[in-house]
């Protein structure tokens, strides 16, 4: 029989919020403008669910220099990427109130800044759902896809891993999930997620 969860632990980006697609499109023509050739589908398998840092470590392992303010420079162009394009994924806040509804708790867990959170959960409406519980791979000194984060949430919200269950559409979140001892079921929503990966990864 399969344990009641006590916590549902959302990634956010192509999960809550339908920014994968934007987000890809512009790192694969920022990364190509640097001299490191890639597409959009190749940031979409290899790049979604990481957070900027890590993405900048790899680029930059190959020799081709994204400079100093990488990270600063794609934060700071955020808003005005999201600013009209964001719409929250269908029927997910029909999914997150009939959890709560069920009297468990929920929070997101993502590798983008609290920033970003704040500004595509504001746009879509979500925000008053997890307002009080938003979780950033900038708090831990290891985001996805190692477990940190998701330990981070789940001790910060009362839980033991095994207690908790991760919404993940990314390989690297699922990792994460995994290794953080919980269940991982994967969100298939976007029709360029990496089905396999995820299967491959553990996920559900």
């Amino acid at each position: 029989m399969m344990r009641i969860p006590k916590l549902v632990i959302f990634d956010c980006d192509g999960v809550l919020v339908d920014t994968e697609n934007l987000a890809n499109r512009r790192l694969a023509e920022w990364l190509t403008a640097a001299g490191y050739p890639a597409s959009f589908e190749h940031c979409r398998k290899n790049f979604s669910g990481r957070s900027m840092v890590s993405v900048q470590k790899e680029v930059e392992a190959t020799g081709v220099s994204l400079g100093a303010d990488f990270v600063e420079r794609w934060n700071a162009g955020l808003p005005d990427l999201f600013a009209h394009g964001v719409e929250a994924v269908p029927y997910v806040r029909e999914f997150i109130e009939a959890v709560h509804a069920a009297g468990i708790a929920t929070c997101v867990a993502s590798s983008a800044r609290v920033s970003k959170m704040h500004i595509t959960l504001g746009q879509t409406g979500l925000l008053p759902l997890f307002e009080h519980a938003l979780f950033s791979s900038t708090m831990v000194s290891r985001g996805k896809p190692f477990p940190d984060l998701f330990l981070h949430a789940a001790s910060t919200m009362g839980f033991a891993p095994a207690d908790c269950i991760v919404i993940e559409d990314s390989v690297a979140g699922t990792l994460a999930g995994i290794a953080a001892g919980m269940r991982v079921y994967s969100y298939h929503g976007d029709p360029h997620t990496d089905r396999d990966g995820l299967t491959e990864a553990g996920g559900i």
